[in-house]
């Protein structure tokens, strides 16, 4: 089957790793060098961001960019 990338998954997907590590919006906004607004508007679906900030994401929570992106359901990195 097609799998359809959805903001709204991938935005409950960063907030539930980011409450997983006990991390603010804040927090991950310094990480990424982005504003603390941004966060938010990722985590609710409006807005995605870029390939380099994906892979930073992955990277600091361990997790695969397939899970983050909703293409997986299995969270561990290849």
């Amino acid at each position: 089957g097609v799998i359809i990338f959805s903001r709204e998954q991938f935005g409950q997907r960063l907030y539930e790793m980011r409450k997983k590590n006990h991390e603010t919006q804040a927090d991950l906004a310094t990480l990424l060098e982005c504003v603390k607004s941004h966060i938010s508007e990722m985590e609710s679906g409006k807005k995605i961001t870029t390939a380099e900030k994906i892979v930073l994401i992955c990277e600091h929570y361990h997790i695969s960019s397939d899970y983050l992106l909703g293409l997986s359901d299995d969270p561990s990195p290849r």
